[in-house]
């Protein structure tokens, strides 16, 4: 089932000032149009692409993520652009792209993204693909490494969709915690909050310090 994006309010309010505000709702309508114009040919470039990749010099860095993610959502971009975007984009693009994944995509053709994104050492593009598209989609064996990969990059925990109900339980996740706990012990590093909290959601006991 897929999310619906965040209303655009919400995304008004975050932006700088008017003259923001008015490239936004010009930006909207491009991407409304390209949407539902019927029997169109697909522009090369088509507006409201243009506009996602300038999103964050017209509404600044902070609203950038959520600009461009309802841009995706209006334009109804499908995979094959959303991959194409993400493929030719900026780390900022590849995020936004990502972070629209919940919106857009209702099944794992986007997988792919998720996986090249968990390859970087980009923390901000790292947090972005643990969202919830990552929490439907992602295979076990896949989610798995990629909570891992949270703890080793320094990526917050909380930015794991879905973290308590995938981890429940979760044998294999139990022993890849603590067996990363083990490393970081006999290195006399101190274990992280996160890794003792993600050990307690798999249900395996703790010691405590």
């Amino acid at each position: 089932m897929l999310t619906p994006p965040p209303p655009r309010t919400d995304i008004e309010a975050r932006l700088p000032d008017d003259q923001a505000r008015a490239w936004f709702a010009e930006a909207l309508a491009d991407a409304t149009r390209a949407a539902t114009a019927p029997g169109a040919a697909p522009a090369p470039h088509p507006a409201w692409e243009l506009r996602f990749v300038t999103a964050g010099r017209h509404c600044g860095r902070d609203a950038a993520d959520a600009v461009r993610a309802l841009l995706l959502t209006e334009a109804r971009a499908g995979t094959e652009t959303l991959t194409r975007l993400y493929r030719e984009g900026s780390a900022a693009e590849r995020r936004a792209v990502l972070l629209a994944l919940p919106f857009l995509v209702d099944g794992p053709q986007a997988v792919p993204l998720v996986d090249d994104a968990l390859r970087t050492h980009d923390t901000r593009l790292i947090a972005a693909a643990v969202g919830p598209y990552a929490a439907v989609h992602l295979a076990p064996h896949a989610w798995r490494h990629a909570v891992l990969k949270c703890l080793f990059t320094g990526v917050p925990l909380t930015a794991v969709a879905d973290l308590a109900r995938r981890a429940a339980g979760d044998a294999e996740l139990a022993r890849m915690l603590a067996a990363h706990a083990a490393e970081r012990t006999a290195a006399g590093r101190e274990l992280p909050r996160d890794l003792r909290h993600a050990l307690s959601l798999t249900g395996a006991p703790t010691e405590e310090p």
